[in-house]
């Protein structure tokens, strides 16, 4: 099993390449940054930190920030204005069923 730390580490890893599709990990910036500051203030069992949990802390702030940010990019455009919509799509979207016409 996994240190929640690295469980954070893996996750922010996942969110920003869903966020920046093309290039590789290795290249990124943010990437390299982020276990530069892992690598900073790894500690073992024995050491007690306090940098350590702030790290964690801003870890998980961050995690949540891309979360959250992916998150709102799909509703808005999944719910962002298209123009008019016709009954049918309006009615599909809130979770109703028109009746049908048998004509």
């Amino acid at each position: 099993m996994y240190a929640p730390s690295i469980i954070t580490l893996r996750q922010i890893i996942h969110e920003i390449r869903r966020a920046i599709p093309q290039g590789t990990i290795k290249d990124n910036l943010m990437i390299r940054y982020l276990f530069d500051q892992y690598r900073k203030f790894n500690t073992t069992d024995q050491q007690i930190c306090k940098a350590k949990d702030e790290v964690t802390f801003a870890a998980n702030t961050y995690l949540c920030y891309l979360r959250s940010s992916r998150m709102h990019q799909e509703i808005h455009d999944q719910y962002h204005g298209k123009g008019e919509r016709s009954v049918q799509e309006t009615a599909n979207m809130v979770g109703f069923k028109l009746p049908h016409d048998p004509k």
